[in-house]
């Protein structure tokens, strides 16, 4: 059973039927999906969702799918741990990390692909297609070869090597673009429009957002039923920053969780900042960028939620951080040596973030504050590969012996 009422533009509020839409026709503003939250809150109980599966299908009362027929491949549900040593180190006493770096394809965009992939086979179409920066790709693949569809996937042709490797081996057909991601996504809005096609992040987007609300209700649930002080997230387009925003807020509306009072602070790569750049000039909208920065993921010039995700932070009182080029391999090097978690380079641009807020005592050191991990280090290697230090000896004791002198030395 889903809960689901409408499409309704963000913008102007015109409401339309659940059809594979994305656009206001009124004022070419984004659409959204509106639930029948007096019914969820009658039907739907902490016990209830205990009860579900350890996954994000547990909470399909707040989806636009049910879980009957879910196209699923185990996604979500991830840790949240508490951080003790990186904690220690930045003087914050109460820090977690949600890792979604776990998930199936290694990223967080398993959530909103597996809702994504769900309706596009119950709207009836037969290919699922996406634009993407390297995540993206690899659960659409996944999503595509575990329901049977046939799975075009477009990106940047400068990609890491190693996400092209991680979304060719589901079979999909790849399909790489001379140009950046805002030239790709141009070229998919085209292809949206002219073909039959689920594109997720594109026609099918105002589904495919709403996966990404799980990881509000996961961290909510996996605290003991409550909302922590704050929240570092990465941001591309945003989507995902406003979306976990939306989950604390929808589970507050139900009754599941007292009233949030979360900050929510948004992290970006500088060489690819427009939402950080238009928060700190205090404008409404944010100008487009070209990108030119080493976390690919992040990407995104022109991003397509940038506007909500500058309201989510005024909503919030939280805040916009842009992180140096040169210390995101720093930030991926230092979740690393501290908690034993390999992060990718939207991680680097975290970790770094959250230094940066901690030293200028943005951060309480007993708040509770979650940092989310979105991508698993083994899809970005070729960062970090720079840094392999090795000591070299040969096969015996005595000359192992002789290269470290005494154990003191080693």
């Amino acid at each position: 059973m889903t809960y689901v009422k409408s499409l309704v533009c963000r913008s102007c509020f015109e409401e339309y039927p659940i059809e594979p839409l994305n656009v206001c026709e009124m004022c070419f503003g984004p659409l959204e999906i509106t639930y029948d939250y007096e019914s969820i809150r009658k039907n739907i109980s902490r016990e209830s969702i205990e009860a579900g599966p350890f996954s994000v299908w547990r909470y399909d009362a707040f989806l636009p799918v049910s879980r009957e027929n879910a196209v699923d491949i185990g996604t979500g549900f991830t840790p949240l741990t508490k951080a003790e040593n990186l904690g220690s180190r930045l003087g914050l006493n109460n820090l977690y990390i949600k890792n979604d770096s776990v998930n199936p394809t290694f990223s967080f965009k398993d959530r909103p692909v597996t809702v994504t992939a769900t309706k596009a086979l119950e709207f009836g179409f037969d290919v699922l297609a996406c634009v993407s920066t390297g995540n993206l790709m690899g659960s659409v693949a996944a999503h595509g070869a575990k329901a049977g569809m046939k799975t075009i996937v477009f990106f940047p042709e400068n990609l890491e090597q190693s996400k092209q490797v991680s979304a060719s081996i589901y079979g999909p057909v790849m399909v790489a673009v001379d140009g950046n991601y805002d030239q790709v996504n141009r070229l998919g809005s085209e292809l949206a429009d002219n073909r039959n096609w689920a594109f997720v992040n594109i026609n099918m987007r105002p589904f495919y957002a709403e996966g990404s609300k799980t990881l509000g209700y996961e961290i909510a649930e996996q605290l003991g039923w409550k909302s922590p002080d704050n929240c570092i997230v990465p941001a591309a387009s945003g989507e995902l920053y406003t979306k976990i925003w939306k989950g604390l807020k929808e589970f507050s509306d139900v009754g599941l969780i007292n009233q949030p009072s979360t900050k929510m602070f948004l992290a970006q790569p500088q060489g690819c900042s427009p939402i950080v750049s238009a928060y700190i000039a205090d404008q409404k909208i944010v100008p487009p960028v070209i990108p030119d920065t080493l976390a690919k993921s992040l990407a995104i010039g022109n991003p397509a939620s940038g506007p909500f995700a500058l309201e989510t932070i005024s909503e919030t009182n939280g805040a916009a951080v842009a992180t140096p080029e040169e210390e995101i391999v720093a930030g991926i090097e230092l979740l690393a040596e501290t908690e034993g978690i390999f992060t990718e380079t939207a991680g680097g641009v975290v970790v770094s973030s959250l230094k940066k807020l901690a030293e200028n005592g943005d951060i309480g050191p007993d708040e509770v504050t979650i940092i989310f991990i979105t991508g698993n280090g083994l899809k970005t290697q070729e960062v970090v590969t720079g840094g392999v230090k090795l000591v070299k000896t040969g096969p015996t004791f005595s000359e192992f012996e002789d290269l470290i002198g005494s154990e003191a030395n080693f």
